[in-house]
């Protein structure tokens, strides 16, 4: 098996992390990856935010745990956050944002780096706190949040998942 197929069937929600930063190369590295994710009529509408301050990071994370009513940490105790969000310039920005998320997610896992998609972007940054945050950003296109890209160290291994059976079909 090639290594982007190893890739592919082995990666694993990461939902424990130690408490370390991964290096701005490796990051830089993921996100080209999420860069070059395929978009609907190549209108390249993802954006990334890249988050390595300890303290922007737990305001994320708080507002996130706040759309869900929740008292603890979303995030899992990341340490990076790849905030995903795409310009409503085109009509499949939200796929293109997923695709973008799905290629940060692989390519992190390519470099030994943990990942999960943490969901309520699009609820995060429609609130008034989070809108304040896109300003400060300098973010001024109408933009949605896709997902927020959580990164850092496995603190143990994640739990191998079972495949459903049932859900091919073919057609010759």
């Amino acid at each position: 098996m090639n290594q982007t197929t190893q890739v592919l069937k082995t990666r694993r929600s990461c939902k424990k992390y130690k408490s370390q930063h991964v290096p701005r190369h490796l990051i830089d590295e993921i996100v080209a990856c999420g860069l070059n994710a395929p978009t609907g009529r190549n209108l390249q509408a993802p954006i990334f935010v890249v988050v390595t301050n300890d303290s922007v990071v737990a305001k994320l994370s708080k507002l996130n745990a706040d759309v869900m009513g929740a008292k603890g940490d979303p995030f899992y105790g990341a340490k990076d956050v790849i905030v995903v969000l795409a310009s409503k310039v085109a009509h499949t920005y939200v796929y293109d944002g997923s695709v973008a998320m799905t290629n940060l997610m692989n390519s992190a896992y390519s470099l030994g780096v943990g990942s999960c998609w943490i969901h309520r972007a699009k609820e995060v940054f429609y609130s008034p706190e989070g809108k304040q945050l896109l300003a400060e950003w300098g973010i001024t296109d109408d933009v949605e949040g896709v997902g927020f890209c959580v990164l850092g160290y496995p603190d143990g291994e994640p739990v191998p998942k079972t495949i459903k059976d049932g859900r091919v079909y073919f057609v010759d």
